[in-house]
């Protein structure tokens, strides 16, 4: 049986920087540590165990080696191309009539010796499709800026398009509000707890159990500090004719595009303890970004960390053009729902306008969601069998996986049918007005560009293409 052979890697290739091997390295030395570093201590072999981890931290050195060796990348027609793989030949072409955006991230070890990741965002791709790791610094934002000129339609020469600041969130409010976060205030009320009970129980072995119940409150200080101020610090969002552009990060730092086309559906959000100072958080569902991990998904679903409710109002204003989901006319549950929610069913409410369909809930925690028709995945009706019981169903209008979740909760039956069919035909409607994939393809139909630009991520999935040859 004949096997097509990948093509020969053009000359004007380029490999990744030359300390992409010492990068990788380092990951197995950290291998040899967790697993080796506990037992050498416990057993004293620590001369053993230094050889044992230089052998890890050597194979991976000429791992990477080898692998930075064979990778080259460069532009191929309308595509961007990866090859890479020694004994196993890989050749990977990314479509630039599909590229969504181009993230820059910079972890710790990458800041120190001045390189970056270059992260390649795909319309229907279910992760980050053959990230550069890594690049020089000048180097990624200039192979940035060339890929998402080439996706324009405009010269490859043109440099990064200028941006406009929009917010940036001060450094004082990005520590009251992880104060003031739920996980946070229950780790410190559980320390403080155990703290109170030392004083009155003077025995050793209760002192020592004590102090190690301590861990769980320790680990949900830790967490919140990390996931609200150390992933958010000196963040900024900024308008630019490609989008929205984020900068955040204390230790990784990271440098993301959200073009408005991109945006499947928005959450405003408002803890119970923000209440007081008027402030909410905007999540967003991003095409391109749904098959992450849970934790890079969280990272890269956050548009707004914390921000006055004006301040938010404006930027949700911005990504949803056309519509101002603030002031959307809204229709509340029926008075049977409130059996299922005692406390909270007079918030239930939803509505919609000629854009979004917009659904309110929560006491405690309140959420506003906003889908737009254009990105409406699908409708369905679940009625579970309390439900049934009480004569009420719930409509789901679905996007893309993420955060953002728009469910019309407790409906009369007949409400919930009619609902679904208007929301189905709306969103069919609209699709047809919806814009090409190429998001930035709006601007050259503008003589001033706008970053309103749509692209609802949907399509054929094969948004690369691979060949592998053994």
């Amino acid at each position: 049986m004949k096997v097509d052979r990948v093509d020969p890697t053009p000359e004007h290739f380029r490999r990744l920087h030359p300390l992409t091997p010492l990068l990788r390295g380092w990951g197995f030395l950290a291998l040899a540590i967790g697993i080796g570093g506990q037992d050498a201590l416990r057993s004293g072999e620590m001369g053993r165990f230094g050889l044992t981890a230089l052998a890890f931290a050597v194979v991976g050195m000429i791992a990477g080696l080898l692998s930075w060796w064979f990778t080259r990348y460069g532009f191929d027609g309308d595509a961007l191309r990866i090859d890479s793989g020694m004994l196993n030949r890989r050749s990977r072409r990314v479509r630039l009539d599909r590229l969504q955006a181009v993230d820059i991230n910079r972890p710790l070890a990458g800041r120190l010796l001045g390189v970056s990741e270059l992260r390649l965002e795909v319309a229907g791709g279910g992760k980050a499709e053959a990230p550069l790791q890594y690049l020089a610094v000048d180097d990624a934002v200039r192979l940035r800026a060339e890929l998402l000129a080439r996706a324009a339609g405009i010269d490859a020469d043109t440099p990064e398009a200028p941006e406009r600041v929009v917010h940036e969130v001060p450094l004082d409010r990005l520590v009251w509000s992880t104060v003031l976060s739920g996980a946070f205030v229950a780790g410190v009320v559980f320390i403080v707890g155990l703290g109170v009970a030392l004083l009155f129980f003077r025995d050793s072995e209760v002192t020592v159990g004590l102090l190690s119940s301590m861990l769980p409150g320790i680990i949900a200080i830790g967490a919140a500090l990390w996931g609200q101020l150390g992933r958010n610090f000196a963040f900024v969002l900024a308008e630019s004719p490609d989008g929205y552009r984020i900068r955040k990060g204390l230790l990784d730092t990271q440098h993301q595009t959200v073009p408005p086309g991109r945006v499947q559906g928005v959450a405003m959000r408002q803890p119970l303890l923000w209440r007081g100072k008027s402030w909410v958080r905007l999540d967003v569902d991003v095409a391109g970004y749904s098959g992450e991990s849970s934790d890079d998904s969280q990272r890269t679903s956050t548009l707004l960390p914390v921000a006055t409710y004006e301040e938010a109002a404006e930027v949700l204003r911005h990504v949803l053009p056309g519509s101002d989901p603030l002031s959307v006319p809204l229709t509340h549950a029926p008075r049977p729902a409130r059996w299922l929610r005692p406390f909270g069913w007079k918030r239930l409410a939803y509505g919609v306008d000629d854009h979004v369909v917009v659904v309110r809930e929560g006491v405690l925690y309140r959420n506003l969601t906003t889908v737009p028709h254009a990105k409406t995945q699908s409708v369905r009706i679940v009625q579970g069998p309390l439900q049934r019981r009480l004569g009420l169903a719930s409509v789901h209008v679905d996007t893309t996986p993420g955060p953002v979740d728009a469910v019309i909760a407790h409906r009369l039956p007949a409400e919930a049918r009619a609902i679904a069919e208007e929301q189905a035909e709306r969103a069919r409607l609209a699709r047809k007005t919806d814009v090409p994939e190429q998001w930035m393809a709006r601007y050259r139909q503008q003589s001033v560009p706008r970053p309103d630009g749509h692209a609802d991520g949907d399509g054929p999935p094969a948004a690369s293409s691979e060949r592998d040859q053994e």
